[in-house]
């Protein structure tokens, strides 16, 4: 583990660039970017546009390491090249900024009011390969549809026994057990969760080191206490479907919990826009995010 990034995790002001977009949502991102399906072919286009796309962000002088602690990336970004480094290289060598690595392979069917992570084949490798490319963590999603306790342990059982799996590879894992904000009782659903979290981190080795991504809660400062726990590098909230503004109100009012957006940073992003454009709307939403962070 980088000592130095994680420092920075731990101490430094920010907000967490959620560039993770996979083969399931990329034709979604790219379209709303201005890219429509005709501009590419086949698959392996398709995630040359989307990379050219994150490139451009993350060049951007907007993408700034006074603003943004971390990168979340895609597997085949972290394969790829910016400039003539490897994208966590560029991330952390030029900009400064922490290089994670989503890893799941999208959710399962619903079960018990939940979506549970399907199989992740060859994790193993894929974390060699990740501390080979110089990643410091990992992120891994799953999502929770109803308030229902068996459903809800089963995610976040799920959630740290892949954890402490990165873990034992020397990466800081982000466990991201999402409460869709539709939730017909969310607030309930997020209290059954954090008992289940208390639970698992009681029983930690004393060494490990994780990081949670959560739904900007119901009930505000919900997760307050874990952010305590000795074994909690950071909390960070998905903007959920929520804009930009909406997220960053809810969040501006829970001390301590910073953004790991991606729909709600890229919203007025478009290929058109000139340079000087595209770097205002972007410097306009991270300036944002970033206050809404550092309450």
């Amino acid at each position: 583990m980088n000592q130095q990034q994680l420092k920075r995790m731990t101490e430094d002001k920010g907000f967490i660039a959620a560039l993770d977009q996979s083969g399931g949502s990329t034709p979604k991102a790219l379209k709303a970017y201005g890219v429509d399906e005709s501009a590419y072919h086949g698959e392996e286009e398709m995630f040359t546009r989307v990379h050219e796309m994150r490139t451009r962000i993350i060049k951007s002088p907007s993408f700034d390491k006074s603003r943004i602690l971390a990168a979340i990336l895609f597997e085949n970004t972290m394969d790829r090249k910016i400039d003539s480094l490897f994208s966590a290289d560029f991330l952390w060598n030029q900009k400064g900024i922490v290089p994670i690595l989503k890893v799941d392979k999208g959710l399962a069917d619903e079960k018990d009011g939940v979506q549970l992570m399907k199989p992740i084949p060859g994790l193993d490798e894929l974390l060699d390969r990740a501390n080979e490319r110089h990643i410091f963590g990992t992120k891994m999603r799953s999502v929770i549809k109803q308030a229902n306790p068996d459903g809800i342990r089963a995610i976040i059982d799920q959630q740290f026994e892949v954890g402490m799996q990165i873990v034992r590879k020397g990466l800081v894992p982000i466990l991201e057990p999402e409460v869709d904000i539709h939730c017909p009782d969310k607030a309930k659903a997020e209290e059954i969760m954090l008992g289940c979290m208390k639970e698992h981190l009681a029983k930690l080795p004393a060494d490990a080191k994780i990081m949670f991504k959560v739904t900007i809660p119901t009930v505000d400062n919900l997760y307050a206490e874990i952010m305590k726990d000795s074994h909690v590098v950071r909390v960070v909230a998905l903007s959920g479907g929520y804009t930009m503004d909406d997220a960053n109100e809810k969040l501006a009012r829970n001390h301590g919990l910073i953004a790991s957006f991606s729909r709600a940073l890229a919203q007025d992003l478009r290929f058109s826009q000139s340079d000087d454009e595209f770097n205002a709307v972007l410097k306009k939403a991270i300036d944002s995010i970033y206050q809404a962070s550092i309450t």
